[in-house]
C-alpha cells in the first residue's frame, strides 16, 4: 500500500485563535513527527488550508489564513491546496492528485476533529481510500456541550473500525525511528 499524510487546517487563525486547541503543542509536535516519517519513507505530504470567502478572517493570503509557522511544511515539495468545506475532496483535485501519486492509504491529522477531520475521514473511505487516524494527532477547542478531550475521544470511538483505522500517532512508519537508531 502507498501512503500519503494529509495534514488538515493547521493555520494561524485556528491553532492561535482566541479559543486555543486541546494541548496543541503535543499535537503540533505529533504532527511535525509525522512529517519527518512521512519524508524518511518519501510518502507524499497533502496539506489542506480552509479558505474562508473574500472579507473574512482567513480569506485566502490573510495573515490568519497561513499555515501555522511551527508546522514542519515545506511548500517546496509538499502538496499545499485550499478547501472551503470540512471535506478536504470537495470542490479541490485532492482525489486526483491521490491517484496520480498512486496513493490508496490516508493518514489523517490536524483540525477541528468534529468538522474537517471526521468529514475528510468519511468522504475518503467513500472514495475508496484506506484511512489511519492516529488518535492523538487531531485536535479541537471546547464546546458549551463538550470538552475537547470528549469530542476527540467520541470521534477516535465512532470512526474506528467502519471508518479508520486508528492507531497511536508513535505506530504510523513506526520503522522509520528503528531504522534511525
Amino acid at each position: 500500500m502507498a501512503n500519503a499524510l494529509l495534514i488538515i487546517d493547521m493555520q494561524i487563525g485556528l491553532y492561535d485563535g482566541p479559543e486555543k486547541p486541546f494541548e496543541r503543542e503535543r499535537v503540533l509536535a505529533t504532527i511535525n513527527q509525522l512529517i519527518q516519517r512521512a519524508r524518511a519513507v518519501n510518502a507524499p505530504i497533502f496539506v489542506a488550508r480552509h479558505t474562508g470567502p473574500a472579507g473574512s478572517p482567513i480569506e485566502a493570503g490573510s495573515p490568519l489564513w497561513q499555515l501555522w509557522p511551527g508546522l514542519a511544511v515545506d511548500a517546496a515539495r509538499d502538496h499545499l491546496f485550499n478547501k472551503t468545506r470540512p471535506s478536504c475532496f470537495f470542490g479541490t483535485d485532492l482525489a486526483q492528485q491521490l491517484a496520480a501519486a498512486q496513493v490508496d492509504e490516508l493518514v489523517i491529522v490536524g483540525m477541528k476533529t468534529q468538522f474537517c477531520i471526521d468529514t475528510t475521514c468519511r468522504v475518503a473511505v467513500e472514495l475508496g481510500f484506506s484511512v489511519i487516524l492516529p488518535e492523538d494527532g487531531h485536535t479541537c477547542m471546547d464546546t458549551p456541550a463538550l470538552s475537547a478531550a470528549a469530542i476527540i475521544e467520541h470521534h477516535n470511538a465512532t470512526l474506528a473500525g467502519a471508518f479508520v483505522k486508528r492507531v497511536k500517532a508513535m505506530d504510523v512508519w513506526s520503522s522509520c525511528d528503528q531504522a534511525s537508531n
